[in-house]
């Protein structure tokens, strides 16, 4: 096991499922039906997971909505809300636990 994997939080692996998810819904509505991600998607993918590996706030990460910082590159935060606006609603019915689990750690405290 990588030394990584060791020291990540399950809130920290549980926001890594989410994001996943709803790229995954997003993926499978707008570019591949078949479930497997589009290059752009993966890309997309790989990028918010290593934003949230090196989020300075780990391991008391807040979501990225209740973040002080927002790192992400101007085109790729464009990317993520269009994703998040398409996910979001539907999350519920396809991933209902991860939802709830993602509003109760939204109310989390904003570090400061």
């Amino acid at each position: 096991m990588k030394d990584q994997d060791r020291n990540e939080t399950r809130r920290i692996k549980r926001e890594k499922e989410t994001v996943q998810a709803m790229i995954s819904l997003y993926c499978r509505a707008y570019h591949q039906p078949s479930g497997e991600l589009c290059t752009d998607c993966q890309a997309l993918s790989e990028y918010a997971l290593l934003r949230i590996d090196r989020c300075p706030f780990n391991p008391d990460k807040p979501t990225c909505l209740n973040c002080p910082v927002h790192c992400y590159q101007v085109e790729m935060r464009e990317k993520i809300r269009a994703v998040m606006r398409y996910s979001g609603p539907r999350m519920l019915l396809h991933h209902p636990i991860l939802t709830v689990q993602h509003l109760i750690d939204g109310w989390r405290k904003k570090p400061s």
